[in-house]
């Protein structure tokens, strides 16, 4: 379940416009009281938002408004809403789940809370309140002033095999030694960190998490911990820093959902310096209120930031050589943009169009879109895989949520060796048999394997399991490995999701979460990439919903 709702940004016209059909929703409505819907809107905020919008618009989930019309290409109106699905057929969507790509809720939330959130989505959705700069700014923290902090490393950590881990639930991040598999500090942050991020010099570890709080970690402390935060909305999911020469450092951007909105900061203190609103019209010329901000990426060639806003379909590349004269390129490509990596050269950046089942690719050399890519049901890459196929030379792979296939396409080189390839750039050159409900695929320059999970599989099996490929021959998986087993836990009845493969940093390991089920203790478990057995079970009492690992050295130099 994901995000939505439905009133922002207190448009006259539009409420006027719409007023009779929310009155005729309200009426219909379930009745709640202020306490039930206090906590379904928490509950909302945690598991829903994210993919249904905060308006309840939807994007990679559905539209979750009460009622809802649209018109097609030929003007004709489809119309649908939560009223129209009614109290029964919501409670069984929320609690066992969907095949496109919805995960069953039965084993996180209770009957009375499925039940609760199910009344919730039939009631128009609240307007939340806006974000400014002078809020910004005065939730902005310093906690250990620069010239306070060390000015050499001040532990013994390999800090290039650092993997800095999200545990979900506890609001914090837990960053483990590589090469011990010791958890060396646990940090508090924001709820639900989404992504962490590396300065260019790989010095801080940026940290966002979905209350919009952003934290700087410093790494060369005896013990890393926060140097500064700040909040930087009610709902994030992206950030990163500058890493273009000259700039290392120097800056950090963080996107918001909500507000839609991105902020400028100092790079050592997360001092805010500029923000700058995403509202505005999509590719198809209609006007959204609430164009998130997907994922942000970093150019390694020209002092820009790739951004990413989700409902318009627009891709901005935001020059920051000057941040108080700023300059913008905005690339119309498809709604409804997400996350995606560098292609092998770090010239072309691809997105998932995810709700438009397309893969958008930049070219950051020319400022341009270079291709517009149909693949299959929601492309959900995570950062992507890159490797080199022994047919087609160099591809990016991509997984899907909503499709039974890892798919690959071909990528530009300017290795000479690679120039017979070129009649296959930006074509989709093999799908790759898998199981729909992938959300990460990974692989290494030091590799000879393809790794993707399919932790939103509605089957309990594949979902606590990975898929590995040798990439000499993709014809079928080298290995189907169940990792809650592999785990040596006990078994439960909620399902443990195995989720989000990283590698080491000398590509040796991959590291895979086991998400489990509320009361069920969750783990991390190690595998040697060359004989696919496991290595290590990380367990440990405070290692609770560990989501998303970034190796230090992978994430700062944008390897996968």
């Amino acid at each position: 379940m994901k995000k939505s709702v439905v009133g922002m940004l207190a448009l006259t016209a539009m409420v006027s416009a719409m007023g009779s059909a929310f009155a005729q929703d309200a009426a219909k409505a379930p009745e709640m009281t202020a306490a039930e819907k206090e906590q379904a809107k928490k509950i909302y905020f945690e598991r829903c938002a994210g993919c249904h919008g905060v308006l309840r618009k939807g994007a990679t989930g559905k539209n979750l408004e009460p009622h809802w019309s649209k018109k097609d290409k030929d003007g004709n109106v489809t119309e649908g809403g939560t009223l129209k699905l009614g109290q029964n057929r919501l409670e069984k969507i929320i609690g066992y789940g969907t095949d496109g790509g919805m995960v069953n809720f039965d084993d996180i939330l209770t009957k009375e809370e499925i039940s609760l959130m199910s009344k919730y989505i039939q009631n128009t959705p609240d307007v939340p309140p806006e974000y400014s700069f002078k809020e910004t700014l005065d939730s902005w923290k310093v906690i250990v002033p620069v010239d306070k902090r060390p000015t050499k490393q001040m532990n013994n950590i390999n800090l290039k095999n650092v993997f800095s881990v999200t545990l979900r639930d506890t609001g914090e991040v837990a960053l483990i030694d590589g090469d011990t598999k010791e958890i060396r500090s646990i940090v508090k942050t924001g709820y639900a960190v989404h992504i962490s991020r590396l300065s260019a010099s790989g010095r801080y570890v940026y940290v966002i998490g979905r209350d919009g709080r952003l934290s700087l970690i410093d790494l060369w402390m005896e013990k890393p911990a926060v140097v500064a935060e700040v909040k930087i909305g009610f709902d994030a999911r992206s950030v990163d820093t500058s890493k273009f020469k000259g700039f290392e450092d120097k800056y950090a951007i963080a996107g918001s959902y909500w507000p839609p909105q991105y902020v400028i900061m100092d790079g050592d203190t997360l001092k805010p310096r500029k923000v700058v609103s995403t509202r505005g019209m999509t590719v198809e010329g209609e006007y959204h209120p609430e164009p998130r901000v997907a994922s942000i990426v970093a150019s390694f060639i020209k002092p820009e930031w790739v951004v990413n806003i989700k409902e318009t379909g627009q891709i901005l590349l935001v020059d920051y050589s000057d941040i108080e004269n700023l300059k913008t390129t905005t690339i119309a490509s498809a709604k409804f943009l997400h996350d995606g990596g560098w292609d092998a050269s770090k010239r072309y950046f691809l997105v998932a169009a995810n709700a438009s089942n397309k893969i958008a690719a930049v070219d950051t050399k020319t400022g341009k879109l270079a291709a517009l890519v149909d693949v299959a049901k929601i492309p959900h890459p995570g950062r992507g895989a890159n490797f080199v196929h022994p047919k087609f030379g160099p591809v990016w792979a991509t997984g899907h949520l909503g499709a039974d296939v890892v798919t690959l396409i071909s990528t530009p080189s300017e290795d000479k060796k690679n120039a017979k390839f070129k009649e296959y750039n930006w074509k989709v050159v093999q799908e790759i048999k898998h199981v729909p409900g992938n959300l990460f695929v990974k692989t290494h320059p030091k590799s000879k394997h393809l790794w993707a999970d399919s932790a939103q599989n509605s089957d309990k099996d594949r979902a606590e399991s990975v898929s590995v490929w040798d990439m000499a021959d993709l014809s079928k998986p080298k290995a189907i490995l169940n990792v809650a087993k592999d785990s040596g836990m006990p078994e439960a009845k909620a399902t443990k999701r195995a989720v989000h493969p990283e590698y080491s940093a000398d590509g040796k390991e991959v590291w895979i979460s086991l998400w489990g089920g509320k009361t069920d203790q969750s783990a991390i478990v190690v595998y040697d990439d060359a004989t696919l057995k496991v290595k290590k079970v990380i367990t440990d009492p405070k290692m609770i919903t560990p989501t998303g690992k970034f190796n230090v050295y992978n994430t700062q130099h944008d390897i996968y």
